[in-house]
């Protein structure tokens, strides 16, 4: 095994680390509180290429490699997560699927703004009774001649109701088979007679990033619209959030670590009983927990990145990587802010935005429990005991 980078992944990490640390971290704080949408940071990303950095130069992508992306992800989450999932959702949910699946024409006509971080795309999975089970799936697209009329609604989608929001891609039922729904993905843009975004939700954490429901009344789009081969959907959306699942582990080792650096900065000033509270070995048994397992999530979280690149499937490390990191920047928050005791109840300290923007990871993109399943089946297939 060779763990050192190549110039490139180093010139990356060091570069958005630069960026995060000296313009997302400075006024983090500022955006948690106000709940603005921060567009300068999102600017600073498109203005470092990030938007495009894990995509082929054959669709204007700047052919980094998956590793790359998961390096920038944890700098970027590192600084703030509201910046991370902004940039999470816009590349692996909002242009993945359009790279993967979209047509010639479609690549054509949405890219070039969405890979250069001009304009924002968004994933519409997720609705009411379609949440883990996404087969359940409501929201309907019929064929009207050469038009899909959609109705239906998705909740918890990110960035769609930013003034760079361009539009968004859903996943609806086109059609049955055998009384088994077919579900097709469809690209919606933004301006649509009939689609409408609800207000932002008032969130627990990532307050800085954009998320609403959206609604489809009557909403016709060209049968062009549609995002790779109609009723392969499901099958696509599940290809999508493997990698996404990645991403999401980067994202939380980026938590993790921030909470890692306030904790070893807190305890290091903190005087109780004449000396700093990290000469306690108490403290310095909860630092040495949080190190080792954000480097085992770190490592979980490279391991799938690497699968990616080699043109593998990611599974099972996808799934073990965000299960185990997101839990592990949960557990490094609370650590967190134990260590800052009292000071760590307020919102002056950074620590209590940490703890409200973990738990989150554990539940998008799949829930700690639906990654245990799909690592248990992976295990158990051999025996041949589950049904898949």
């Amino acid at each position: 095994m060779d763990f050192e980078f190549n110039d490139e992944q180093r010139h990356i990490r060091s570069v958005v680390r630069d960026f995060a640390q000296g313009e997302i971290a400075p006024t983090a704080a500022q955006f948690d509180e106000s709940g603005e949408f921060p567009y300068a940071w999102v600017r600073g990303m498109a203005g470092l290429g990030l938007f495009a950095l894990p995509f082929p130069e054959s669709v204007g992508g700047a052919g980094g490699d998956f590793l790359s992306y998961a390096l920038a992800m944890e700098e970027i989450a590192r600084a703030d997560a509201s910046a991370a999932i902004t940039l999470e959702a816009g590349v692996s949910l909002g242009i993945a699927p359009l790279v993967s699946f979209g047509s010639p024409e479609q690549k054509q006509r949405w890219l070039p703004a969405l890979l250069s971080g001009e304009k924002l795309w968004s994933f519409g999975l997720t609705e009411a009774e379609a949440g883990s089970d996404a087969a359940a799936t409501q929201t309907r697209a019929v064929r009207d001649g050469d038009m899909w009329v959609i109705n239906g609604r998705k909740v918890f989608i990110t960035n769609a109701g930013t003034d760079i929001s361009a539009g968004v891609t859903i996943t609806a039922v086109t059609g049955s088979d055998n009384g088994t729904k077919q579900i097709s993905a469809i690209a919606v843009e933004r301006g649509t007679p009939g689609y409408t975004q609800a207000p932002k939700y008032r969130k627990l954490g990532w307050h800085a990033s954009d998320t609403r429901e959206l609604i489809f009344d009557d909403v016709r789009v060209p049968l062009a619209n549609l995002v790779g081969e109609e009723g392969a959907g499901y099958r696509q959306l599940l290809q999508i959030l493997e990698s996404g699942r990645v991403a999401i582990a980067a994202l939380a080792v980026g938590v993790a670590q921030a909470c890692l650096d306030a904790a070893l900065a807190y305890s290091a000033q903190r005087r109780q009983f004449g000396k700093p509270i990290a000469a306690f070995q108490a403290i310095q048994f909860k630092l040495a927990d949080m190190a080792t397992q954000i480097e085992l999530a770190r490592l979980m979280t490279w391991r799938g990145a690497c699968a990616i690149d080699a043109g593998k499937s990611s599974a099972p490390y996808a799934s073990m990587a965000k299960l185990h990191a997101s839990e592990v920047a949960t557990a490094c928050a609370n650590q967190a802010v134990q260590i800052h005791g009292g000071y760590g109840f307020m919102e002056e300290s950074p620590v209590a935005r940490y703890y409200r923007d973990v738990k989150v990871n554990e539940i998008g993109e799949g829930t700690s429990e639906v990654q245990r399943i799909l690592i248990a089946r992976h295990i158990l297939r051999p025996y041949e005991i589950l049904d898949d």
